[in-house]
This record gives structure tokens, sequence and C-alpha cells, in this order.
């Protein structure tokens, strides 16, 4: 009888610290508790000092890669644009997509902002110093690397193809990979939105 009574003690509090969780329930990979609180001290596309709190209220997505990008970044950007866009207008308002270059030699400040607008006014285009741009990359486990220089000067960036979801208190919460589900990823922004 006493195991039993403990039994249903430990059911009902895991019931209760579930309730006090909220009802959350989110199609993509969830990473709430595993990663830091957003925080930054990069440059803009308009070439401004500005740090991860003027982003605060909205819902942010953080995406690392470069300009001259040529199949990771401007396909991750496009899905972006299209699940923005899959949001009514007072929805996109409250989501931004902050670019971070990983490649400040090449990505100016208004190489970024050409770049990220013609994915929408949603996009931001942020970079910093290889000190600035390491540090952030270790705050989140990713990683880039540069390529040799091809003949004409050009190279390679290998980045992170991951996607961070924090919420309008700077907190991460998701993961966004390339395999989920545009509407999958959509109902999320909009759980979000809503919490």
């Amino acid at each position: 009888m006493r195991a039993t009574r403990v039994v249903i003690a430990a059911l009902l509090g895991a019931m209760a610290l579930a309730a006090c969780s909220g009802d959350e329930s989110w199609r993509t990979k969830d990473i709430s508790g595993m990663m830091p609180p957003l925080e930054f001290q990069l440059r803009d596309e308009n070439g401004e000092r500005v740090q991860a709190d003027a982003y605060d209220g909205t819902v942010n997505l953080l995406f690392f890669g470069y300009t001259f990008c040529p199949d990771v970044c401007p396909v991750t950007l496009a899905r972006l644009s299209r699940i923005l866009g899959e949001l009514d207008e007072g929805e996109r308002e409250q989501v931004r997509v902050l670019f971070v270059s990983v490649d400040p030699e090449r990505d100016t400040p208004e190489r970024l902002r050409e770049y990220t607008s013609a994915f929408g006014e949603d996009f931001v285009g942020l970079t910093g110093t290889q000190d600035q741009l390491r540090r952030l990359n270790k705050r989140y486990r990713v990683t880039y690397g540069y390529g040799e220089p091809d003949d004409n000067g050009d190279y390679l960036v290998s980045h992170s193809a991951a996607v961070f979801v924090f919420n309008r208190n700077g907190k991460a919460r998701l993961l966004v990979r390339d395999s989920d589900p545009v509407e999958d990823v959509v109902a999320d922004l909009r759980q979000m939105i809503g919490v």
C-alpha cells in the first residue's frame, strides 16, 4: 500500500511539473535550457554597433553564413523568407532573421544590406571582428573555417546550417533544421509569438 502511494505521489508530482512548464509542444527541436540566451556585440548592415538587446521584444532567428555562399545560405534564407511569408503581417512584424556573416573581410555593411534586402525587410545583416565572431560561434557551439583561395582570390567558408530561434526575452528555444517541414516551423513561430 505504501509503495502504491509513493508511485501515485510521484505521478502527481510529474504532472504538476508538466503543468508548470506550460502546454508548449514544439514541432521543431526544443533546445530550451541547452543554449545560452541571445547575446552579442556586432555591427549591423548600416555599419552601426549593435547589441542583442536591440532585438528584445521580437522572436529572433539566428543564422550564420556569408553572402558569397553558393548554396546553403541562399537556400536557407529563401526558405526562411517563405516561412515568414506564411505569417500574417502582424505576426511577421514580431519576427526577425539575424544573418551573421562569418566573412567580414568581404561582407561589408553595404553588401550585407543588399544581400538581406533580397529576402525581405525582416532580415538583418550583422558581422563583426574575427574575435567577436569566434566568441559568438563558440557560444552557440558552431564552427566556421576558410578554404584556400583560388587563382582569383575567391574562397569558400564552411559554416553551420543551424537556425536558432530565440523568444522575445532572448532565451534560446528552438533549433530549426532544413529537414523540418515549413508548416511545422510556421506553427512553432505562431506559438512562440503568442507566448
